[in-house]
């Protein structure tokens, strides 16, 4: 049986990233500066986010190590849309504060959504935590640190409906030099009942968009050959200039990104159904590297518990953007999250969610089952009524049906040649490379003498699982 939190790739399983860690670094630090270590939790945004921390302290004189034994600073970046991310972290800090018992002089703090929701208990009932710093905090670390240092416990979690950080540099913390982050828009104005986010992150505003081009082409020159443009909801991005003489929304934004470099592949993430215009679609049509793919998730196929999750649109809503989606981009891949098991769920209505599947034809979906949050609207108003065994039953049905529609959509990809941007070598093999086409598939493919990772190469597809397409590098299509 699935745990609540499955990524699907395929026929292979993997903890989705709230579970998972990743330590960011990059080159280590001069001897005797003071160094932070730093792991991230969660979606992309907290990963990005970490890159502006680290610019932050490295501004303060900090430098970064891989080695939290060595470390002078441990910073934990949370995530708090599942009670097992928030357990993880949990775990993470007892171990650094076991490490603390041999360096008192160690600080530790908490980033992110879980520092914001559970400030108090993590400062003062739980004495986990020196710091403790919210999402639109981040400029005020230096002065928290100068609060711990005295012994006094640092701690903001204000909510600002500014902050963007445009006009700080983000450090490209383990960065293989070829693929990049790009924040455009920060918070949500979405009142999913089933979510934090609106109360961890704020509301919407979006970023400056020169500057966002502006970082586009500084990556670009810097050899880096995409980038994904993130926000909790990147369809409603709008900027307008402090005179008001420009106003531009997404899909103007993703020209303008388009229009740094044709060898700059563009991606986004993450997408609401109630905001995808045909504007971006025709967009992402007439640009060939504005990447084909679309991360659009319906997370139920059933109009009653989408209205129970205020999600703003209904079944069919939904089924006709994906059917705008394939009108306009035949070629376009889509991919979902799915929650089993909401309040109230019937057997009929999780049915729904199975159908949807079928009939989007998604590549690859993020699926769950339903985890109350304290604070959101479901957890004040809805009653978690549905079992859990009934809840992992119903998950498992919906991964069973990914995996197959996976695997069907991606033996369609025998035969045809695909444009690979060659991120480095494969898992399996340092013979071959790895590589995603436009529609965000891993290929795994021979290398060939002359390339190297950073290039793009054209590859026809030989075999495919419903994980990944195997194939061999061909002449341009």
């Amino acid at each position: 049986m699935y745990d609540d939190n499955v990524t699907l790739s395929g026929v292979k399983k993997e903890i989705d990233e709230s579970r998972q860690g990743q330590v960011l670094y990059f080159d280590q630090p001069d001897s005797g500066q003071k160094r932070f270590y730093i792991e991230s939790y969660g979606c992309a945004m907290n990963f990005s986010d970490s890159e502006i921390v680290a610019s932050i302290l490295a501004g303060e004189g900090y430098g970064p190590t891989r080695d939290m034994e060595t470390a002078d600073l441990i910073l934990v970046n949370t995530c708090s849309i599942r009670e097992k991310a928030e357990d993880t972290v949990r775990n993470r800090l007892n171990v650094f504060n076991q490490l603390k018992k041999k360096k008192p002089d160690l600080l530790i703090g908490v980033l992110g959504c879980m520092a914001e929701r559970l400030k108090a208990k993590l400062l003062e009932q739980e004495k986990l935590v020196d710091i403790v710093v919210g999402p639109d905090a981040y400029r005020d670390l230096p002065n928290l640190l100068v609060k711990a240092d005295d012994g006094q416990k640092g701690i903001n979690v204000l909510l600002s409906r500014e902050e963007t950080y445009a006009d700080i540099s983000p450090l490209r913390l383990d960065s293989n030099g070829i693929v990049a982050f790009i924040s455009i828009m920060r918070g949500c104005d979405n009142m999913c009942s089933f979510c934090v986010v609106p109360f961890t992150r704020g509301r919407e505003r979006s970023r400056d968009t020169f500057s966002i081009v502006a970082e586009a082409r500084d990556l670009y020159d810097r050899g880096f050959r995409e980038v994904t443009l993130l926000g909790q909801n990147v369809d409603s991005y709008k900027w307008a200039s402090p005179d008001g003489e420009i106003h531009v929304n997404f899909a103007q934004l993703l020209e303008r990104v388009a229009q740094v470099h044709p060898d700059l592949r563009i991606r986004f993430s993450t997408s609401h159904p109630k905001d995808i215009t045909d504007e971006v679609l025709y967009t992402m049509a007439r640009y060939e590297n504005i990447c084909k793919y679309i991360h659009l998730p319906v997370q139920s196929g059933n109009s009653r518990i989408l209205d129970l999750m205020n999600r703003t649109y209904d079944r069919d809503w939904y089924m006709e953007r994906i059917t705008s989606i394939y009108r306009i981009m035949p070629d376009c891949a889509i991919s979902s999250d799915m929650i089993a098991g909401f309040c109230t769920e019937t057997e009929a209505e999780h049915q729904d969610t199975i159908s949807m599947i079928k009939y989007a034809r998604y590549s690859m979906s993020y699926m769950f089952f339903y985890s109350e949050r304290p604070g959101t609207l479901a957890a004040k108003k809805l009653l978690d009524d549905i079992p859990l065994e009934i809840k992992k039953r119903r998950l498992q049905e919906i991964v069973d049906t990914q995996v197959n529609m996976s695997l069907e959509v991606n033996l369609l990809d025998v035969g045809k040649v695909f444009k690979v941007l060659i991120e480095g070598d494969s898992k399996r093999s340092d013979m071959e490379f790895k590589g995603r086409n436009s529609q965000n598939k891993m290929i795994n493919f021979p290398k060939k003498e002359g390339l190297r990772a950073g290039e793009y190469t054209w590859v026809k597809v030989t075999s495919a699982t419903s994980g990944s397409l195997r194939g061999m590098i061909v002449d341009e299509s």
